[in-house]
């Protein structure tokens, strides 16, 4: 069985993402966190951003996935090079086509 990252945790990193952008938002927007039922029609609806098990597991899998290919396109690299360890080069010489790929 391969190993995969854990739901819960990549769920974890995505909440605190969703948090920083919403704190971010309010703060550029000028939206106080205690009023947003401000006069009607002038605030917008604030919700907060979710995902079900199904798309956390998906995602979990589109990362594992993405960091193999990262790591056996590095180490071909590091190979042509004739280095037996993968180095930040490598990753970084790598990285603009990985990510067009993806």
């Amino acid at each position: 069985m391969e190993e995969n990252f854990d739901p819960d945790l990549i769920h974890a990193i995505f909440k605190l993402v969703w948090r920083k952008k919403a704190f971010e938002r309010e703060k550029n927007e000028g939206i106080d966190t205690l009023d947003h039922e401000g006069a009607v029609g002038t605030t917008k609806k604030v919700r907060p951003t979710s995902a079900n098990a199904t798309a956390v597991k998906l995602s979990c899998e589109l990362l594992r996935i993405f960091i193999t290919e990262a790591i056996q396109r590095a180490a071909a690299i590091a190979e042509a090079e004739g280095v037996s360890q993968i180095e930040a080069t490598h990753l970084e010489r790598i990285l603009p086509q990985l990510l067009l790929d993806f």
